[in-house]
Formats: C-alpha cells, structure tokens, sequence
C-alpha cells in the first residue's frame, strides 16, 4: 500500500527555559540553562537540591482552579502545550472529522507527586482509607490523552506510551504511524512529566543518577565534558500536531516539517546501563534511517539523547559513529539536555521540536556547559559546543533511550511541498 504523507502543523511547549514555543526556541538559541535551586519543595537534605523547574507557571492562567485540582502537575502541562499546538495549527477551525482525529501522548511515570501526596496524607491519618475520588484518575499515565480528547471532541485513537525516557518519542512515532496507513487525518501527541518532587528526586539521587553540582546548578549538566556527573532532573511538556499531508493542504495549514521516518530497539542488555558499544542505539538509527528511505549523507543534525551521564554519552557516540562513519564529521551534534534538563517521558517531545525547528530556520542549538575534552571521545566531531551555528538543516534526527534499554528515533526533515 502507499504510505500517506506526514507533516507538523502545530507545535507547543512549556519548559524550564521557555514556557510556549516561541520563548522554548528563543532559550535554545541563546543557549540558556533552566537549571536552579529546587523551588517546589524543601531539599536541602537531597543530594541533589537542584532541577530545571519550569518557571514562573500559574496553572490558574490557562484553566479555572478547581478544574485544575482535578489533574496532576503533569496533566496539566499537558493540558497547556496541547493547548497552545491546538490554537497554533488551527485544526479545529476547518471543521474536521473528530472520529478520525487522535490523541497518543507519552508519560514515563505520570501522577508522581498525587501518589507521594496520597500515601502521605494516609500514613499521616489513624490507619482509616480516606482517599481523594480523584486519586487514581489524577495518577494514571493514560489520562492526560483522556483529558485533551475530551477538551476537544476528539474520537480517534486515544492512548499513552509508557516506555521511560523513551515515552514521548514512542508516542510521536506510533501517530506517525497512524497517518501514514491512512486510519487517521491528525494527532495530538507529545508527552508531559512533573517528577521534580521528593520522591522523584530522592528515586534517582539512589540510583546514582543526577549530578550533585549543588555548587554550580546552571553548569551541572554537561554532556560530552570530561567532569559530566549525572543528568538534571527536568519538567514539562512538548506538543506537536501530526497531520496527513493532504489534508493539511486541503485547509491552507501552516506546515513547519515533514516526519519522515522512526525507529525503535531494544538494548537487551541492563534495567539503567546502555549497551557499552551503543548497540541498541546504532540499531533504532539504523532503523529509522531505513524506514525513511534515506542515507547517512542526507542527515545533518543529530539531537542526541546526550544526559551528561559518564556511561551513556560514551556509548551514543559509539553508535553514531559506527553507523556514520566518515559522515559523523560532517554532522552538527547537540545535547539540548545540556540547557533544559532531562524531561524524562517528555524529552523526546521537546527535542523533537528542536529538530523541528532546526530545519525550519536553519539553526543548530548548542550543548552548552562544555568547559573540558573527555579523551574518551573523538573531539573532532562538531558537539556544537556553547554556541548556536547556522547551517542549512535539512534533515534531524532524534534519539531519546530509556531505563530498561528502550531506543527511540524520530527523523523529519524540511518541507518542500
């Protein structure tokens, strides 16, 4: 059968560096750090007592208190980018057919901080189970779909992926997916998190996993540097609006990409660790490339998953250069992490935009916090360190891997009709 045609016709965002598209890629650009002391709770006990929060936020702007009350944090930045992606492409204006409009959104964790406030408020109490009526619905990954579907009328496909850091990447693919066998005309999708709460900072400062730069928080996450010391925990939430092309065309929608291509693979090797030779990466790369129907020497910008953890830089530039090769050198490689944070479920939502817009305008966002060359990597390649560079972007691709060896790749490259 022939493949329909996928293009971006709306994009929203709420990050620690921007809180709509436009401020998120403004951010990018300048290549600003979200990273700050923790505001939102007490951690001066955590090993950690910093995050890239998201800033100067009021849920109250967007939607009444008391609906509010009813969705976690993590619902709720859904619930707003969703909003703003909706009012960007102008979907909803031309009338659609709401049976064949969907909604796959991306949550690795979901209601994080309603379930720490649950168990709480309980193990506070006499043993009696007094329990909000919205304590599960608030919690469960699946409902932010629920919501934006409801908000709009939306009767497509509804569901979310749960796969870790790889969740919002999964989500964009499996819409992708969904258009081109033609069994719908558009999809909400992206992904939400909010686990910048004790129970989410305590989680991984277990694991070994966050940097303790309590000293220098803007600096502390620093992909592809020699002293890197653990990711920066992050939040928010990306939204993009995945439409068939025609149909596109066929309401005069401003269109910003084309996606052309996903991969997905299996690291079959550790629950945290990445396959040390980058095999699953190399693999879900080699995957998408083949599902676009490109070569190596057509990309020209990898957004890397890139979390500034000693292991894992390593073993994605392993991969890319096994499976590039010479072309590796002519590539621009960026670690958006480096000023956003790790969003978990959400990253690959807002690094996919990055992509995005890259090729829309040509620029490629820094890895910032680059002070010392690890002599473990081939420092010849361009990290497009520090500093923005403009080059002609016509095809990006994304990486995000998750814990328990989930790899995901999206790839979209410029529109030209």
């Amino acid at each position: 059968m022939e493949l329909k045609r996928v293009v971006v016709t709306g994009l929203g965002a709420l990050t620690p560096i921007g809180n709509n598209l436009s401020d998120y890629w403004e951010g990018l650009k300048n290549g600003t750090s979200g990273a700050a002391p923790i505001q939102q709770f007490d951690a001066s006990l955590f090993k950690t007592q910093f995050a890239c929060e998201v800033k100067n936020f009021n849920i109250e702007d967007f939607m009444d208190k008391k609906e509010a009350r009813k969705l976690d944090q993590f619902a709720q930045y859904a619930m707003v980018t969703a909003t703003e992606a909706m009012a960007d492409s102008e979907l909803m204006e031309s009338n659609p057919n709401v049976d064949r409009i969907g909604v796959i959104w991306g949550s690795g964790i979901g209601g994080l901080k309603t379930f720490q406030d649950e168990c709480e408020t309980f193990f506070a109490g006499d043993g009696t189970p007094r329990f909000n009526p919205f304590f599960i619905p608030k919690m469960i990954a699946d409902i932010a779909a629920g919501h934006i579907s409801i908000k709009y009328g939306l009767r497509g496909p509804n569901y979310v992926t749960v796969s870790a850091c790889a969740s919002s990447t999964n989500a964009i693919i499996d819409a992708f997916n969904y258009i081109r066998l033609g069994k719908a005309d558009a999809i909400v999708t992206g992904g939400s998190e909010a686990a910048v709460n004790c129970v989410g900072v305590g989680g991984f400062n277990a694991l070994k996993a966050l940097s303790t730069r309590n000293d220098s928080p803007e600096t502390a996450s620093r992909p592809f540097d020699v002293d890197r010391d653990g990711f920066v925990l992050g939040e928010g939430s990306g939204a993009l609006i995945l439409e068939e092309y025609e149909h596109a065309m066929r309401r005069g929608a401003k269109i910003y990409a084309e996606v052309i291509g996903g991969g997905m693979s299996g690291d079959a090797y550790h629950i945290t660790a990445p396959h040390p030779e980058g095999l699953g990466a190399r693999n879900t790369m080699v995957a998408a490339l083949e599902d676009a129907e490109i070569n190596i020497t057509d990309v020209d910008y990898v957004n890397v998953h890139g979390t500034s953890t000693p292991l894992g830089d390593i073993a994605e530039v392993k991969a890319i250069q096994q499976l590039f090769g010479e072309h590796a050198y002519n590539l621009n490689i960026s670690s958006t992490k480096s000023m956003t944070g790790h969003l978990l479920g959400a990253a690959g939502a807002i690094e996919a935009i990055a992509c995005i817009m890259a090729v829309k305008h040509d620029i490629v966002p820094p890895t910032i916090n680059h002070f010392t060359d690890d002599p473990e990597l081939d420092n010849k390649l361009n990290f497009t360190f520090n500093k923005a560079q403009n080059r002609v972007v016509n095809v990006a691709l994304s990486n995000t891997f998750g814990f328990g060896g989930h790899n995901t790749t999206v790839i979209v490259k410029k529109f030209k009709g």
